[in-house]
């Protein structure tokens, strides 16, 4: 009998592999956990170019899945009284001059476009991991009706095994026969089997990092929701710093919607800020004359200026660009987190080209000044909801419109970097913006030259990341 059950050993032990084998599949199909191995994650044929459907169709559809998930849970975070306790507390430690609000306001803004820029990454990684975890799920469910069949033979031959040669040699051909069988069957079981436990493996090592993955988009969005205190706070003291009463703001901001009622475009709505509301035409002299006391500076002193512009800290306190704005080509950084959906020149939805480009934000993105620019009008306008027009100089207009929120009034020069608005939670029902495909929040940005729009493109840094020159 030791002779018999020796030459079954192979097959059991295949057995006992195919069994544990099937038990992981059921659970894989159920989305139990699954043990933790370094198994090399197998190509995806769902995903890769050769596989059957559409890759990119599935992928943008695990992204908005993602997306969704992250909108839920950031919905779910709050901060710990410990934690605003802290964060009021060293506002109320900060030096309350302007330069230093500010300088704060843009660093706080910095950061917070730094967390969405690793929560847009965190939702196309998770994305791909889910793809990939897709598609050896598949796998898996379609080789189930094969791997049963192969335990089931082997249960069977478990149960009558084959006759051991040295006990009766009658049964002798019957030993032959299984041992031909055996050596027929059992090479392509074994395959079978590793390959199932190679591609558990690469299910439980996704797992793993779709896990991580989410841990780091938590992180992210909490990180995020400090710095939205901090930033509520220290708007709130800007706000302090201004010269003007809330009675004068009121009467401006009454006048400045009576003018966007009647304006029949954006260049008419331009020219009539700028004659007709104090303190714009104010600051817009003020920087008028700083730019004439720089054009009256000795060679040495203008360039002393410029190196200490070039040097990324120019004058905390000016009232006017710390460049000229036809230098800074190559220079700006978009005002948004966000993926470009709609280029200059592009069919705007109405039968016309795009006189800006437009960007799917995520919900209640910060949106930052791309320059150094005077706020001209800072409201509602029409159907594009909340915009802002800034004057950055050299002739030139920046108009960003579709956010939901705004945090800085007309009349104020704003700093490259500064925090301005917010976006809402879905995107404004435009004219334009209704011809996008997307439910994201979406921000429309426009160049204009002499009241005539201009192809942005040339301003944007090559990777569209980083800080602009002219940032404080």
């Amino acid at each position: 009998m030791r002779k018999r059950d020796e030459s079954m050993q192979p097959a059991r032990s295949l057995a006992a592999i195919l069994l544990l084998a099937c038990v992981s599949v059921s659970m894989a199909a159920q989305g139990q956990a699954l043990p933790q191995t370094d198994a090399t994650v197998p190509r995806n044929d769902a995903a890769s170019p050769g596989g059957t459907g559409n890759a990119v169709d599935l992928l943008e559809t695990k992204r908005d899945e993602t997306r969704r998930e992250f909108e839920t849970l950031s919905k779910t975070l709050s901060l710990s009284t410990d934690k605003t306790k802290e964060i009021t507390a060293a506002i109320a430690a900060l030096d309350k001059s302007s330069a230093n609000i500010r300088q704060a306001l843009i660093d706080s803004a910095t950061r917070r476009k730094g967390f969405e820029a690793d929560l847009k990454a965190g939702e196309n990684k998770l994305a791909e991991l889910k793809v990939k975890e897709d598609g050896i799920r598949k796998s898996l469910h379609e080789r189930r009706g094969v791997l049963a069949e192969v335990l089931a033979a082997l249960q069977r031959m478990g149960r009558n095994p084959p006759p051991a040669l040295l006990v009766t040699p009658e049964d002798a051909l019957g030993s032959v026969r299984s041992a031909i069988l055996l050596g027929a069957v059992v090479p392509g079981m074994r395959a079978e089997a590793d390959r199932l436990m190679a591609d558990l493996k690469a299910l439980s090592d996704l797992q793993a990092e779709v896990l991580a993955e989410r841990t780091k988009a938590s992180q992210a969005m909490t990180a995020s929701l400090e710095e939205d205190r901090r930033m509520e706070l220290l708007l709130a003291e800007n706000d302090k710093q201004s010269r003007q009463s809330s009675a004068e703001l009121e009467a401006e901001r009454r006048r400045s919607q009576e003018l966007a009622s009647r304006a029949s475009s954006l260049e008419g709505l331009i020219g009539s800020l700028e004659g007709e509301i104090s303190s714009v035409r104010e600051a817009m002299q003020r920087a008028r004359e700083e730019e004439e006391r720089r054009n009256q500076l000795t060679d040495a002193e203008r360039r002393k200026a410029q190196e200490l512009a070039e040097s990324g800290v120019p004058d905390k306190n000016r009232i006017a660009p710390a460049y000229a704005f036809s230098s800074l080509k190559q220079k700006l950084t978009l005002p948004v987190e966000g993926d470009l959906l709609r280029s200059y020149g592009d069919p705007d939805g109405t039968g016309h080209p795009a006189k800006g480009i437009t960007l799917a934000a995520s919900a209640g993105a910060v949106v930052t000044a791309p320059a150094d620019g005077l706020v001209v009008f800072a409201g509602a306008f029409r159907s594009y909801g909340q915009m802002i027009i800034l004057n950055v100089g050299d002739g030139y207009h920046l108009v960003l419109t579709g956010m939901d929120r705004v945090n800085v009034r007309q009349g104020k020069f704003v700093f490259a970097g500064e925090p301005l608005a917010a976006m809402g939670e879905k995107r404004v029902a435009s004219a334009t913006a209704l011809a996008l495909e997307t439910d994201r929040p979406t921000l429309y940005i426009e160049f204009r030259k002499d009241g005539t729009p201009v192809d942005s493109k040339p301003w944007w840094s090559a990777k569209e990341t980083g800080r602009a020159r002219n940032d404080s």
